[in-house]
Protein backbone atom coordinates (compact mmCIF):
# COMPACT_ATOMS: atom_id res chain seq x y z
CA UNK A 1 0.00 0.00 0.00
CA UNK A 2 1.03 3.43 -0.91
CA UNK A 3 0.53 6.70 1.41
CA UNK A 4 1.57 10.32 0.05
CA UNK A 5 2.22 12.81 2.49
CA UNK A 6 1.94 16.48 1.68
CA UNK A 7 1.21 19.99 3.16
CA UNK A 8 -1.41 21.33 2.24
CA UNK A 9 -0.13 24.82 2.88
CA UNK A 10 2.89 27.21 2.19
CA UNK A 11 5.26 24.32 3.87
CA UNK A 12 5.96 24.06 7.60
CA UNK A 13 3.10 21.85 8.43
CA UNK A 14 4.60 19.93 10.29
CA UNK A 15 4.99 16.89 8.48
CA UNK A 16 8.19 15.95 9.21
CA UNK A 17 6.00 14.24 12.71
CA UNK A 18 3.47 13.01 10.82
CA UNK A 19 5.91 11.27 8.58
CA UNK A 20 8.37 9.80 11.40
CA UNK A 21 4.76 8.99 13.10
CA UNK A 22 3.56 6.86 9.81
CA UNK A 23 6.79 5.75 8.85
CA UNK A 24 6.44 3.72 12.39
CA UNK A 25 4.08 1.55 10.18
CA UNK A 26 6.21 1.94 7.01
CA UNK A 27 8.80 -0.14 5.21
CA UNK A 28 10.00 1.96 2.63
CA UNK A 29 9.92 6.13 3.03
CA UNK A 30 10.59 7.90 -0.30
CA UNK A 31 11.90 11.87 -0.80
CA UNK A 32 10.29 11.95 -4.73
CA UNK A 33 10.97 15.84 -5.25
CA UNK A 34 12.66 19.30 -3.97
CA UNK A 35 16.41 19.32 -2.85
CA UNK A 36 17.66 20.96 0.80
CA UNK A 37 16.17 24.00 0.27
CA UNK A 38 13.94 22.79 3.05
CA UNK A 39 13.59 21.04 5.91
CA UNK A 40 11.07 18.72 8.18
CA UNK A 41 11.38 19.07 12.13
CA UNK A 42 11.50 15.81 14.24
CA UNK A 43 11.65 15.34 17.77
CA UNK A 44 12.13 11.72 19.36
CA UNK A 45 14.04 9.94 21.49
CA UNK A 46 17.45 10.80 19.76
CA UNK A 47 16.85 14.62 20.37
CA UNK A 48 15.42 16.66 17.98
CA UNK A 49 16.76 16.94 14.47
CA UNK A 50 16.14 19.23 11.16
CA UNK A 51 16.24 16.64 7.99
CA UNK A 52 16.59 18.36 4.82
CA UNK A 53 17.35 15.45 1.72
CA UNK A 54 16.91 12.61 4.28
CA UNK A 55 13.46 11.13 4.24
CA UNK A 56 12.35 11.13 7.54
CA UNK A 57 11.74 7.26 8.14
CA UNK A 58 15.85 7.14 8.86
CA UNK A 59 14.93 6.67 12.70
CA UNK A 60 13.55 3.42 12.33
CA UNK A 61 15.85 0.31 12.29
CA UNK A 62 13.00 -1.42 9.89
CA UNK A 63 12.99 1.41 7.33
CA UNK A 64 14.46 1.54 3.99
CA UNK A 65 15.08 5.48 2.70
CA UNK A 66 15.11 6.26 -0.89
CA UNK A 67 15.90 9.20 -2.49
CA UNK A 68 13.65 9.25 -5.31
CA UNK A 69 15.04 9.75 -9.29
CA UNK A 70 12.52 12.93 -8.82
CA UNK A 71 15.15 14.85 -5.91
CA UNK A 72 17.77 18.01 -6.68
CA UNK A 73 20.31 15.47 -5.10
CA UNK A 74 22.68 17.80 -3.18
CA UNK A 75 25.45 14.73 -2.90
CA UNK A 76 28.11 16.59 -0.30
CA UNK A 77 24.88 17.77 1.37
CA UNK A 78 23.20 14.43 1.62
CA UNK A 79 26.66 12.42 3.12
CA UNK A 80 27.25 15.18 5.99
CA UNK A 81 23.41 14.79 7.21
CA UNK A 82 24.28 10.67 7.00
CA UNK A 83 27.05 11.35 9.11
CA UNK A 84 25.58 13.98 11.33
CA UNK A 85 22.86 11.63 12.20
CA UNK A 86 25.56 8.59 13.10
CA UNK A 87 27.46 10.98 14.98
CA UNK A 88 24.62 12.04 17.34
CA UNK A 89 23.52 8.22 17.86
CA UNK A 90 21.40 7.17 15.38
CA UNK A 91 21.75 4.19 13.68
CA UNK A 92 22.97 4.31 10.41
CA UNK A 93 20.00 4.04 8.20
CA UNK A 94 19.44 1.88 4.81
CA UNK A 95 19.59 4.77 2.04
CA UNK A 96 18.85 3.85 -1.72
CA UNK A 97 19.45 6.81 -4.11
CA UNK A 98 17.98 6.50 -7.48
CA UNK A 99 19.87 6.38 -10.43
CA UNK A 100 17.92 8.79 -12.06
CA UNK A 101 18.34 11.51 -9.79
CA UNK A 102 19.80 14.63 -10.56
CA UNK A 103 22.66 15.95 -9.05
CA UNK A 104 22.87 19.72 -7.53
CA UNK A 105 25.99 21.15 -8.99
CA UNK A 106 28.15 23.01 -7.43
CA UNK A 107 27.56 26.07 -9.87
CA UNK A 108 23.94 25.98 -9.12
CA UNK A 109 23.89 27.69 -5.70
CA UNK A 110 26.09 30.26 -7.33
CA UNK A 111 24.25 30.95 -10.11
CA UNK A 112 21.06 31.12 -7.51
CA UNK A 113 23.20 33.34 -5.38
CA UNK A 114 24.42 35.59 -8.57
CA UNK A 115 20.29 35.97 -9.64
CA UNK A 116 18.76 37.02 -6.61
CA UNK A 117 21.19 39.79 -6.08
CA UNK A 118 20.77 40.79 -9.89
CA UNK A 119 16.85 40.82 -9.46
CA UNK A 120 17.89 42.45 -5.59
CA UNK A 121 14.71 43.88 -4.77
CA UNK A 122 12.43 41.49 -7.17
CA UNK A 123 13.70 38.98 -6.43
CA UNK A 124 11.77 35.37 -5.63
CA UNK A 125 12.89 35.10 -1.71
CA UNK A 126 15.02 32.10 -2.70
CA UNK A 127 16.80 30.23 0.12
CA UNK A 128 19.72 30.20 -2.22
CA UNK A 129 20.42 26.30 -2.39
CA UNK A 130 20.30 25.60 -6.02
CA UNK A 131 17.18 24.86 -6.92
CA UNK A 132 15.68 27.02 -9.14
CA UNK A 133 18.75 26.90 -11.77
CA UNK A 134 19.13 22.93 -10.94
CA UNK A 135 15.64 22.49 -12.42
CA UNK A 136 16.22 24.69 -15.01
CA UNK A 137 19.08 22.58 -16.14
CA UNK A 138 17.14 19.20 -15.71
CA UNK A 139 14.31 20.72 -18.13
CA UNK A 140 16.85 22.13 -20.45
CA UNK A 141 18.85 18.71 -20.43
CA UNK A 142 22.03 19.87 -19.33
CA UNK A 143 21.61 18.38 -16.15
CA UNK A 144 23.66 15.42 -14.57
CA UNK A 145 22.03 11.94 -13.57
CA UNK A 146 23.74 9.97 -10.87
CA UNK A 147 23.92 7.09 -14.15
CA UNK A 148 26.30 9.00 -15.74
CA UNK A 149 29.06 9.71 -13.20
CA UNK A 150 29.90 6.55 -13.76
CA UNK A 151 30.42 6.68 -17.52
CA UNK A 152 33.83 8.16 -17.27
CA UNK A 153 34.26 9.49 -21.06
CA UNK A 154 30.98 11.08 -21.66
CA UNK A 155 31.33 12.83 -18.61
CA UNK A 156 34.45 14.65 -19.39
CA UNK A 157 32.46 15.80 -22.84
CA UNK A 158 29.44 17.11 -21.36
CA UNK A 159 31.30 18.99 -18.27
CA UNK A 160 33.56 20.78 -21.03
CA UNK A 161 29.98 21.47 -22.94
CA UNK A 162 27.87 22.45 -20.27
CA UNK A 163 31.12 24.93 -18.60
CA UNK A 164 31.34 26.14 -21.75
CA UNK A 165 27.39 27.58 -21.31
CA UNK A 166 27.64 28.31 -18.05
CA UNK A 167 30.87 30.50 -18.48
CA UNK A 168 28.86 32.86 -21.23
CA UNK A 169 26.72 33.55 -18.86
CA UNK A 170 29.29 34.05 -15.41
CA UNK A 171 31.45 36.53 -17.55
CA UNK A 172 28.66 38.49 -19.60
CA UNK A 173 25.59 38.34 -17.30
CA UNK A 174 27.11 37.99 -13.51
CA UNK A 175 30.53 39.22 -13.96
CA UNK A 176 31.89 36.37 -12.06
CA UNK A 177 34.97 33.65 -12.22
CA UNK A 178 34.61 31.13 -14.71
CA UNK A 179 34.17 27.24 -14.20
CA UNK A 180 37.04 25.39 -14.56
CA UNK A 181 35.98 21.91 -16.20
CA UNK A 182 38.89 20.39 -15.24
CA UNK A 183 38.36 21.35 -11.36
CA UNK A 184 34.34 19.99 -11.97
CA UNK A 185 35.32 16.77 -13.07
CA UNK A 186 37.13 16.02 -10.24
CA UNK A 187 34.75 17.06 -8.11
CA UNK A 188 32.15 15.12 -9.83
CA UNK A 189 34.74 12.00 -9.26
CA UNK A 190 34.58 12.48 -5.40
CA UNK A 191 30.70 12.66 -5.69
CA UNK A 192 30.66 9.27 -7.18
CA UNK A 193 32.79 7.54 -5.03
CA UNK A 194 30.42 9.29 -2.28
CA UNK A 195 27.04 7.85 -3.52
CA UNK A 196 28.41 4.62 -5.51
CA UNK A 197 27.48 2.11 -1.81
CA UNK A 198 23.85 3.54 -2.52
CA UNK A 199 22.76 4.15 -5.96
CA UNK A 200 19.88 1.14 -7.16
CA UNK A 201 17.63 1.65 -9.67
CA UNK A 202 15.16 2.61 -7.55
CA UNK A 203 11.98 2.01 -9.99
CA UNK A 204 12.37 -2.09 -10.24
CA UNK A 205 13.18 -2.12 -6.72
CA UNK A 206 9.80 -0.47 -5.71
CA UNK A 207 7.76 -3.17 -8.58
CA UNK A 208 9.38 -5.40 -6.33
CA UNK A 209 8.32 -3.99 -3.31
CA UNK A 210 4.81 -3.47 -4.36
CA UNK A 211 4.57 -7.18 -5.73
CA UNK A 212 5.52 -8.37 -2.03
CA UNK A 213 3.16 -5.94 -0.66
CA UNK A 214 5.36 -3.64 1.33
CA UNK A 215 3.98 -0.30 2.74
CA UNK A 216 5.33 2.43 0.92
CA UNK A 217 5.14 6.10 2.33
CA UNK A 218 5.46 9.03 -0.37
CA UNK A 219 6.83 12.28 1.77
CA UNK A 220 6.51 15.23 0.22
CA UNK A 221 8.45 18.99 0.61
CA UNK A 222 6.79 22.18 1.08
CA UNK A 223 3.10 22.55 0.69
CA UNK A 224 0.38 23.18 -2.35
CA UNK A 225 0.74 26.63 -2.22
CA UNK A 226 4.16 26.23 -3.20
CA UNK A 227 3.67 24.50 -6.38
CA UNK A 228 4.82 25.79 -9.44
CA UNK A 229 1.19 25.04 -11.29
CA UNK A 230 -1.22 25.29 -9.07
CA UNK A 231 0.30 27.62 -5.98
CA UNK A 232 1.17 31.42 -5.69
CA UNK A 233 3.20 31.36 -9.32
CA UNK A 234 5.97 32.65 -9.46
CA UNK A 235 6.63 32.96 -5.82
CA UNK A 236 6.60 29.42 -5.78
CA UNK A 237 9.19 26.15 -6.04
CA UNK A 238 11.05 24.85 -8.93
CA UNK A 239 9.36 21.26 -8.54
CA UNK A 240 5.91 19.96 -8.46
CA UNK A 241 4.98 19.75 -4.20
CA UNK A 242 1.84 17.52 -5.15
CA UNK A 243 0.76 13.92 -4.35
CA UNK A 244 0.39 13.15 -7.70
CA UNK A 245 3.95 14.04 -8.33
CA UNK A 246 4.59 11.08 -6.26
CA UNK A 247 4.13 8.74 -8.71
CA UNK A 248 6.60 10.41 -11.55
CA UNK A 249 9.81 11.34 -8.85
CA UNK A 250 9.42 7.85 -7.10
CA UNK A 251 8.82 5.96 -10.33
CA UNK A 252 5.88 4.08 -9.45
CA UNK A 253 2.10 3.97 -11.16
CA UNK A 254 -0.11 6.72 -10.23
CA UNK A 255 -2.85 4.14 -9.23
CA UNK A 256 -0.78 2.45 -6.54
CA UNK A 257 -1.18 6.17 -4.51
CA UNK A 258 -4.28 4.62 -2.10
CA UNK A 259 -4.38 7.23 0.73
CA UNK A 260 -3.21 10.96 0.40
CA UNK A 261 -2.54 12.43 3.87
CA UNK A 262 -2.65 16.07 3.86
CA UNK A 263 -0.92 17.92 6.61
CA UNK A 264 -2.78 21.13 7.74
CA UNK A 265 -1.82 23.52 10.28
CA UNK A 266 -4.15 24.61 13.15
CA UNK A 267 -2.82 28.60 11.80
CA UNK A 268 -0.84 29.62 8.91
CA UNK A 269 2.72 30.50 8.51
CA UNK A 270 5.04 31.20 5.74
CA UNK A 271 8.53 31.54 4.84
CA UNK A 272 9.55 33.59 1.80
CA UNK A 273 7.71 36.05 -0.23
CA UNK A 274 4.25 35.67 -2.13
CA UNK A 275 0.63 36.45 -1.04
CA UNK A 276 -0.41 35.64 2.13
CA UNK A 277 -3.90 36.77 2.96
CA UNK A 278 -4.84 36.01 6.78
CA UNK A 279 -1.45 37.24 7.51
CA UNK A 280 -0.82 39.49 10.84
CA UNK A 281 2.02 41.67 11.93
CA UNK A 282 3.59 43.16 14.94
CA UNK A 283 3.03 42.54 18.61
CA UNK A 284 0.07 39.87 17.57
CA UNK A 285 2.53 37.96 15.15
CA UNK A 286 5.52 38.11 17.32
CA UNK A 287 3.62 36.04 20.39
CA UNK A 288 2.18 33.63 18.03
CA UNK A 289 5.41 33.12 16.58
CA UNK A 290 7.58 32.62 19.72
CA UNK A 291 5.07 30.01 21.10
CA UNK A 292 4.73 28.23 17.62
CA UNK A 293 5.89 24.67 16.79
CA UNK A 294 8.73 23.70 19.50
CA UNK A 295 10.93 26.65 20.04
CA UNK A 296 9.19 29.26 17.48
CA UNK A 297 8.39 29.45 14.05
CA UNK A 298 12.02 29.75 12.22
CA UNK A 299 12.73 28.03 9.13
CA UNK A 300 14.07 24.49 9.61
CA UNK A 301 16.62 25.49 6.84
CA UNK A 302 17.21 29.26 6.46
CA UNK A 303 16.40 30.22 10.15
CA UNK A 304 14.07 32.92 8.75
CA UNK A 305 11.26 34.18 11.23
CA UNK A 306 8.40 32.56 9.30
CA UNK A 307 5.39 35.20 8.78
CA UNK A 308 2.35 34.18 10.53
CA UNK A 309 -1.40 34.35 9.84
CA UNK A 310 -4.60 33.09 11.16
CA UNK A 311 -6.08 29.88 9.66
CA UNK A 312 -6.99 29.97 6.22
CA UNK A 313 -9.87 28.00 5.00
CA UNK A 314 -10.23 29.43 1.72
CA UNK A 315 -5.91 28.41 0.84
CA UNK A 316 -6.58 25.08 2.81
CA UNK A 317 -9.54 24.17 1.12
CA UNK A 318 -8.24 24.83 -2.01
CA UNK A 319 -4.98 22.79 -0.99
CA UNK A 320 -6.39 19.97 0.29
CA UNK A 321 -8.43 19.53 -3.37
CA UNK A 322 -5.89 19.78 -5.53
CA UNK A 323 -3.56 17.40 -3.44
CA UNK A 324 -6.76 14.52 -3.29
CA UNK A 325 -6.51 14.65 0.08
CA UNK A 326 -8.65 11.17 1.44
CA UNK A 327 -7.35 12.71 5.34
CA UNK A 328 -6.02 15.42 6.94
CA UNK A 329 -3.95 15.81 9.90
CA UNK A 330 -4.36 19.00 11.83
CA UNK A 331 -0.92 20.31 13.84
CA UNK A 332 0.19 22.79 16.36
CA UNK A 333 -3.34 22.73 18.00
CA UNK A 334 -1.49 22.97 21.46
CA UNK A 335 -0.08 26.55 20.60
CA UNK A 336 -3.57 28.65 20.22
CA UNK A 337 -4.30 27.94 24.27
CA UNK A 338 -3.85 31.15 24.76
CA UNK A 339 -5.55 33.18 22.85
CA UNK A 340 -9.53 34.18 24.09
CA UNK A 341 -10.46 34.22 20.69
CA UNK A 342 -9.81 32.63 16.96
CA UNK A 343 -10.36 34.12 14.07
CA UNK A 344 -10.43 32.15 10.83
CA UNK A 345 -10.30 33.26 7.29
CA UNK A 346 -13.43 31.57 5.96
CA UNK A 347 -13.48 33.97 2.41
CA UNK A 348 -11.66 36.61 0.47
CA UNK A 349 -13.32 39.96 0.01
CA UNK A 350 -12.07 40.85 -3.94
CA UNK A 351 -12.76 44.15 -6.08
CA UNK A 352 -15.94 44.38 -3.07
CA UNK A 353 -17.18 40.80 -3.96
CA UNK A 354 -16.56 37.33 -1.25
CA UNK A 355 -15.42 34.73 -2.89
CA UNK A 356 -14.61 30.99 -1.58
CA UNK A 357 -12.37 29.64 -4.31
CA UNK A 358 -8.67 30.50 -4.28
CA UNK A 359 -7.95 32.80 -6.96
CA UNK A 360 -4.65 32.67 -9.50
CA UNK A 361 -1.94 35.03 -8.07
CA UNK A 362 -3.10 38.33 -9.81
CA UNK A 363 -6.24 38.13 -7.87
CA UNK A 364 -5.02 37.29 -4.83
CA UNK A 365 -3.38 40.23 -4.46
CA UNK A 366 -5.86 42.33 -3.80
CA UNK A 367 -7.98 39.90 -1.54
CA UNK A 368 -8.47 41.14 1.69
CA UNK A 369 -9.49 38.33 4.24
CA UNK A 370 -12.92 37.97 5.75
CA UNK A 371 -13.07 36.54 9.38
CA UNK A 372 -15.43 34.02 11.18
CA UNK A 373 -14.16 34.27 14.87
CA UNK A 374 -14.30 31.27 17.24
CA UNK A 375 -13.85 31.06 21.12
CA UNK A 376 -10.66 30.15 22.69
CA UNK A 377 -10.28 27.16 25.05
CA UNK A 378 -7.78 29.15 27.06
CA UNK A 379 -5.56 25.79 28.69
CA UNK A 380 -3.03 23.92 27.73
CA UNK A 381 -4.28 20.48 25.95
CA UNK A 382 -0.75 18.81 25.91
CA UNK A 383 -0.71 15.14 27.45
CA UNK A 384 -4.64 14.66 26.13
CA UNK A 385 -4.58 10.99 24.53
CA UNK A 386 -8.66 11.20 23.01
CA UNK A 387 -10.31 13.52 20.82
CA UNK A 388 -13.30 13.67 23.58
CA UNK A 389 -11.55 14.98 26.36
CA UNK A 390 -10.26 17.93 24.32
CA UNK A 391 -11.87 21.10 26.05
CA UNK A 392 -15.37 21.84 23.88
CA UNK A 393 -14.26 24.82 22.17
CA UNK A 394 -10.96 23.00 20.68
CA UNK A 395 -13.24 20.05 19.16
CA UNK A 396 -15.38 23.10 17.90
CA UNK A 397 -12.19 24.59 16.36
CA UNK A 398 -11.19 21.18 14.96
CA UNK A 399 -14.51 20.84 13.41
CA UNK A 400 -15.36 23.82 12.22
CA UNK A 401 -11.98 23.94 10.39
CA UNK A 402 -13.13 20.65 9.06
CA UNK A 403 -16.27 21.68 7.36
CA UNK A 404 -14.44 24.64 6.24
CA UNK A 405 -12.32 22.09 4.00
CA UNK A 406 -14.22 19.68 3.17
CA UNK A 407 -11.75 16.72 3.98
CA UNK A 408 -11.99 14.32 7.27
CA UNK A 409 -9.35 15.36 9.96
CA UNK A 410 -8.16 11.56 11.17
CA UNK A 411 -4.80 13.33 13.19
CA UNK A 412 -4.82 15.82 15.56
CA UNK A 413 -1.39 17.07 16.71
CA UNK A 414 -1.09 18.28 20.29
CA UNK A 415 2.55 18.71 20.84
CA UNK A 416 5.92 18.39 19.29
CA UNK A 417 6.99 14.86 20.86
CA UNK A 418 6.75 11.60 18.33
CA UNK A 419 3.46 9.84 20.52
CA UNK A 420 1.93 13.97 21.13
CA UNK A 421 -1.02 13.00 18.83
CA UNK A 422 -5.00 11.83 18.90
CA UNK A 423 -6.34 9.57 16.28
CA UNK A 424 -10.22 10.41 15.38
CA UNK A 425 -12.90 8.72 12.79
CA UNK A 426 -10.02 6.56 11.67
Amino acid sequence: MVRAIVGANWGDEGKGKITDMLARESDIIIRFQGGSNAGHTIINDYGKFALHLLPSGVFYGHTTNIIGNGVALNIPYLMEEIRSLVERGVPRPTILISDRAQILMPYHVLFDTYEEARLAGKSFGSTRSGIAPFYSDKYAKIGFQVSELFDGDTLKEKVERVCELKNVMLEHLYHQPPIDPEELLRTLYEYRDMVEPYVCDVSAYLNQALRDGKNILLEGQLGSLKDPDHGIYPMVTSSSTLAAYGAIGAGIPPYEIKNITAVVKAYSSAVGAGAFVSEIFGDEADELRRRGGDGGEYGATTGRPRRMGWFDAVATRYGCRIQGATEAALTVLDVLGYLDELPVCVGYEIDGQIVKDFPTTVRLAKAKPVYETLPGWKCGIRGIRRYEDLPENCRRYVEFIEKEIQTPITMVSNGPGRDEIIYRNR
